[in-house]
């Protein structure tokens, strides 16, 4: 089992000033940053990323979107279809520079961009097309791609497990799956316990978030209980923190935050370690 944290509690896009921060959570006992693939425009920038995060001991998973509609997977616009692989065409060259180990996020359509219905055949077909392509490029660069469902007022392609494990087994390519996140099961699953041990077999990743976005420890969310079971079921790899926090004005409209969940991010990252690291122990 692997902590990591992702770094847009700071920043959407990783640079030098942000190095100090890699110091600090390989000091608070964390194995690896997940960093965010946003700005791809500067592929060369990735390999200083890389360096730092390999200088401080420390591996790295990212998280990436489709920016616009006019890079959506699942568009009825064949050149918007298209601009969506040319843009995870370049997300991969960004993690592979920086030794990005596996992407997850859900780049499949521009967020909050809704049709008010639900996610139809062609829409699944069209974006199994480029997932298809971008992973087999993605093997080829050593990064695993590990798809996100988000919930309902983010998206409307894949709000629940049973629709992701479905998609992952549409795409079918091995470098493809999917992946927990216990803010997202809080809102859209029925039984957010009851579906991680059925799906096993498709999950890749597991983002640790509070139901405020906020210390996970400190509110409702079963993640003792969510991380118990996945080490029950022989998961052995990533948990990965993601807080979010009012440092960034258009991250922070993005994410719905509007007031402070917690003192300080040190808070966040110290406390939230600790806390996976028990839940893991005890288990």
């Amino acid at each position: 089992m692997k902590i990591g944290f992702n770094l847009l509690l700071w920043t959407g896009h990783v640079v030098e000033e942000n190095f100090p921060l890699l110091e600090a959570l390989k000091n608070t006992g964390y194995d690896g940053v997940e960093i965010p693939l946003f700005d791809v425009s500067d592929p060369e920038h990735f390999k200083t990323i890389g360096q730092a995060i390999k200088d401080n001991g420390l591996e790295c998973t990212a998280v990436s979107v489709c920016p616009d509609q006019a890079h959506s997977l699942i568009s009825p616009n064949a050149s918007d279809r298209q601009g969506g692989i040319d843009h995870l065409k370049r997300v991969i060259e960004c993690g592979h520079n920086a030794g990005v180990q596996n992407l997850c996020g859900p780049y499949y359509q521009e967020l909050g961009n809704f049709t008010g219905e639900s996610p139809t055949d062609t829409e699944r077909e069209h974006a199994a097309e480029g997932h298809r392509i971008i992973a087999e490029l993605a093997q080829q660069a050593g990064i695993q791609l590990t798809i996100e469902y988000l919930n309902r007022f983010e998206c409307h392609f894949l709000n629940t497990m049973e629709q992701a494990s479905a998609y992952v087994k549409q795409v079918n390519h091995p470098n493809f799956s999917t992946m927990y996140d216990t803010f997202h099961a809080n809102i859209e699953e029925k039984d957010p316990l009851g579906i991680i041990t059925p799906n096993l077999d498709v999950i890749n990743h597991v983002h640790i978030s509070a139901s405020d976005r906020g210390t996970p420890g400190k509110d409702h969310t079963p993640i003792i209980e969510t991380i118990q079971l996945f080490k029950k079921g022989g998961y052995d790899q990533w948990f990965v923190i993601e807080a979010f926090g009012r440092a960034l004005p258009d991250l922070a409209a993005a994410t719905r935050v509007w007031r402070d969940f917690f003192p300080n991010t040190e808070e966040v990252y110290e406390f939230g370690y600790q806390y996976i690291r028990d839940a893991w122990d005890q288990g």
